[in-house]
């Protein structure tokens, strides 16, 4: 921990599904209630009891994880990951941090883990499959944007959800990559080799993220590649940004959907 943090480097926290331990269910979404965010947070400081991180942010909006909340985390430092157990125990505002900050309690210890079964070592996360197609005219993303607020708004009234087929921009063929970490603008995702090669060709994709059947409404979303890297199983690792050029006030419903999937995680863990 103190190497990563004199590194200015980040941990990677999740609120975890309480009890999971059948890692032959993490391969299917279907199976899932729900799936589990993973947070990108940024060391503030460290003492020795606890780490203070950057409190998760959506696009402007902090996702406040109440105290108490036991929750998942992860160090990287190259290509080896240590995984470990957590609590939060305080919300606060340092002088001199850009935001709201989060004190976490400091772990007994950590437990190495291969990169490659990173779904089932993370203590059974439950990480979404996102489904990627090329976006070939973005001017034609707005009526699919224009569809998932009314589905979001319609899921969030306890009314029927719209029975007609979302409209699709123009798009290319589809391929999945596997949402590994959330960051303030975009989120990190992670692409198997057979279908890295569409990275070379395209940076702008349209995105849809499921969440679970809890939230039968995905998010949907336009995505810019800003980073790749690949890892030593020549897995390729993308940043991709978040792009509401076309269509700014879509981006208040990614966040609102970001956010009740985040109280939903608490409760569900509280439960």
């Amino acid at each position: 921990m103190q190497q990563v943090f004199e590194r200015g480097g980040t941990l990677e926290i999740s609120v975890g599904q309480p009890g999971a331990s059948d890692s032959s269910k993490l391969d299917r979404l279907e199976d899932a209630d729900s799936v589990d965010l993973v947070w990108r947070l940024k060391i503030v400081s460290l003492d020795e009891e606890s780490v203070l991180v950057e409190a998760p942010v959506a696009l402007g909006q902090t996702m406040r994880i109440e105290d108490g909340m036991a929750l998942v985390g992860a160090i990287t430092i190259g290509q080896n990951r240590w995984r470990f157990l957590s609590k939060k125990l305080s919300d606060e505002h340092p002088e001199g941090s850009r935001g709201e900050c989060m004190r976490l309690q400091l772990p007994d210890h950590v437990e190495r883990c291969m990169r490659r079964f990173v779904r089932v070592e993370a203590s059974a996360l439950n990480l979404p499959n996102v489904t990627m197609w090329p976006l070939l005219d973005p001017r034609t993303i707005v009526a699919a944007e224009v569809a998932n607020e009314i589905a979001f708004r319609a899921f969030t009234e306890s009314q029927s959800l719209p029975s007609d087929t979302a409209p699709m921009p123009s798009v290319g063929p589809k391929f999945t990559a596997t949402l590994v970490n959330i960051g303030g603008g975009g989120v990190g995702l992670r692409v198997e080799p057979q279908d890295a090669s569409v990275l070379g060709r395209h940076r702008i994709f349209w995105l849809e993220i499921p969440l679970g059947r809890n939230h039968p409404v995905p998010i949907v979303v336009t995505g810019k590649v800003v980073h790749t890297h690949l890892d030593s199983s020549q897995r390729t690792y993308i940043g991709v940004s978040f792009d509401f050029t076309f269509q700014l006030s879509h981006q208040q419903v990614v966040a609102d959907q970001i956010h009740r999937a985040m109280q939903s995680a608490q409760t569900r863990k509280e439960n």
